[in-house]
């Protein structure tokens, strides 16, 4: 009867995760759009990255503070509307094609989606059995990753279309000429983000009329460690290998999504081709969250279902390195299956036995995504200083792009393995004293 019950919240809920999903994996189509309007590094086009994340730090805390100050429901519509003011933002800044503009646009829908998941995961893993917080959690995924992919084949036939031409005749016409043909190209943002903000705002207001019950984390008790027997969220070493496991499992998530179209241009593939590649690792995505609703927690645990995917993350990174050409391209977006299962296991597997600390705990781990704004440009600055040393070697540059942005995948491995440690033996040190 409960799971009857929970069926409508459960579906809304997972109407918000679409929505979030939707904006925030368009990213993957914004950053070699940014790159070419505002003539761009690629350290400086993965700020589109930095900008949409880097407000979960500065906002997690403050969007917990809101949520306990006007409840859940009040807080996702304002969540909602604060991100249709970040899609309006776009407007103005297509009018100007000024690169910081748009990044605080973007900044300002991060704001907004702080609010959305701040809420939106802790209700959902205590919705209902802990032990089950993954599959809830991998329907979630579902339909954040199916927006996802439906968002990077909308934006990205209506913003890269004809990019490859403009690129090659922005090297043969005056500057004039230039500002004429980039002006046009920044212009293809005002109609989507207009739509996407009278959506966002509409929805803004339907959600506060929303049937969402009352829930809060259960008090665990035990013999020893329990949440009733502390005083500060800093007792639990546990918590805090979580929050450090979802920052860098970010990182690693966002650099197979966002990455994966300038990767394929890099390699020499046309627009028109990479910006359905986003799509196969959002595809892989949902494939292995399917396989997590029907397997977790019947066939398999949350802690080995992590395992497994760090396991896979450290292979498809490898393969990546040893690869070239459209195979490697299709090991970035293998690491769908590896990441898919993370987010789900790590967050029952953090906020189990905190009881009290729940909500403080979810704003830690809110704040953990802001390893999407820290290792994706790390990643971008890497392939800059790799490209500008095989150029002067003599390399050319067109290979040089392709082979700098392929070997600065190493920075993966070591983000799967302390998500292999976590999932080893991270997640049981529920105290600082020795944990048997």
């Amino acid at each position: 009867m409960k799971s009857k019950t929970n069926l409508v919240p459960i579906l809304i809920i997972a109407g918000l995760f679409f929505i979030f999903g939707f904006v925030t994996w368009i990213n993957g189509a914004l950053i070699p759009f940014m790159k070419t309007i505002n003539e761009l590094t690629d350290a400086q086009s993965y700020l589109v990255a930095t900008a949409s994340y880097i407000s979960f730090v500065t906002m997690a805390l403050p969007a917990s503070y809101i949520l306990n100050r006007i409840g859940y429901r009040k807080g996702m519509s304002l969540g909602l509307i604060v991100m249709a003011i970040g899609a309006l933002i776009f407007i103005p800044a297509a009018e100007a094609r000024t690169y910081w503009v748009f990044l605080s646009g973007i900044f300002i829908q991060g704001i907004g989606m702080t609010l959305l998941q701040t809420a939106a995961n802790p209700y959902i893993t205590i919705l209902g059995p802990i032990d089950s917080g993954a599959k809830r959690i991998a329907i979630m995924g579902i339909a954040n990753k199916t927006a996802g992919a439906m968002g990077s084949l909308i934006f990205g036939t209506l913003l890269l279309s004809g990019i490859d031409e403009v690129k090659e005749k922005l090297g043969h016409v005056s500057i004039d000429e230039k500002g004429v043909l980039l002006d046009t190209m920044a212009d293809s943002v005002f109609l989507p983000y207009l739509i996407m903000a009278i959506v966002l705002f509409v929805l803004g207001i339907l959600i506060r009329k929303a049937p969402l019950p009352h829930v809060e984390a259960a008090e665990v008790k035990d013999i020893k460690g329990g949440a009733s027997e502390k005083s500060s969220i800093f007792q639990f070493p546990h918590l805090w290998l979580g929050v450090l496991t979802l920052f860098v499992y970010v990182g690693a998530e966002v650099i197979a999504g966002d990455t994966i179209i300038a990767y394929g241009i890099s390699l020499g593939f046309s627009a028109a081709d990479a910006k359905f590649f986003t799509t196969f690792t959002l595809l892989a995505m949902v494939c292995t969250y399917t396989l997590g609703v029907i397997l977790i927690p019947k066939y398999l645990k949350q802690g080995t279902a992590l395992k497994i995917s760090a396991a896979l993350g450290i292979i498809f990174s490898t393969c990546i390195l040893m690869t070239t050409g459209f195979t490697s391209v299709l090991f970035v977006a293998a690491l769908g299956i590896a990441n898919a299962l993370v987010w789900p296991a790590i967050w029952p597997l953090t906020l189990e036995g905190l009881g009290k600390f729940t909500k403080t705990a979810s704003a830690l781990l809110i704040m953990a995504i802001s390893g999407g704004a820290i290792i994706p440009p790390l990643y971008g600055r890497m392939v800059d200083s790799r490209k500008h040393e095989l150029i002067v070697s003599g390399i050319d540059k067109a290979e040089a792009m392709g082979t700098a942005a392929t070997h600065s995948y190493w920075i993966l491995i070591p983000c799967y393995a302390i998500i292999l440690f976590f999932a080893l033996k991270g997640h049981k040190y529920k105290s600082w004293t020795k944990t048997k």
